[in-house]
């Protein structure tokens, strides 16, 4: 069986590994569909499609992961609601369900007719990107206990951390 795990990934935390755990312990493959991945530079999508790509494989890797059970697909949105489901399947290799704890996404997905699941969430308050990237914004080093190390490293090493709490107080036009 092939699952979705649909997510922004803004960015991969420890909650997310808790959840793709146990996806894989129910013996299903996982597709991870990497939502708004045209959006960077933003207070709430600071990291780029393409490091959100490289953040995961990271920790994927870090946390011995059957890579060959696992596909990651970047996906942009089209901001039309009643479409964005056909929009992610022209994207999506095949699959039998998908997962997300985002209560849109769950209700599109089934009014599209696609079976959905859940996972035990990891103390949501504490492992969410919102958080872990208010805590990269205040220069507190909290955050690294709630990503894995390797994203950590990946984040310093290209100086991500700079660009989250420089664009942090960015008020962007609508």
């Amino acid at each position: 069986m092939k699952s979705l795990f649909i997510g922004r990934f803004q960015p991969i935390h420890n909650g997310h590994i808790h959840t793709i755990k146990q996806i894989l312990g129910k013996e299903e493959d996982i597709i991870i569909i990497i939502g708004s991945a045209q959006y960077s530079h933003t207070p709430d999508n600071p990291f780029s499609g393409g490091e959100r790509v490289m953040f995961i494989k990271q920790a994927l890797i870090d946390e011995k992961l059957p890579l060959d059970r696992i596909c990651i697909v970047p996906v942009s949105d089209i901001n039309i609601h009643p479409l964005w489901v056909s929009h992610m399947r022209s994207f999506a290799p095949y699959f039998d369900k998908a997962y997300s704890h985002n209560p849109l996404v769950k209700r599109l997905l089934e009014d599209g007719g696609i079976k959905t699941d859940s996972t035990k969430l990891l103390e949501r308050s504490t492992y969410s990107g919102r958080h872990v990237r208010d805590l990269i914004r205040w220069n507190n080093s909290e955050w690294e206990k709630l990503v894995p190390k390797g994203v950590v490293k990946l984040i310093k090493k290209y100086k991500l951390d700079t660009r989250v709490q420089e664009i942090g107080e960015t008020k962007t036009k609508r």
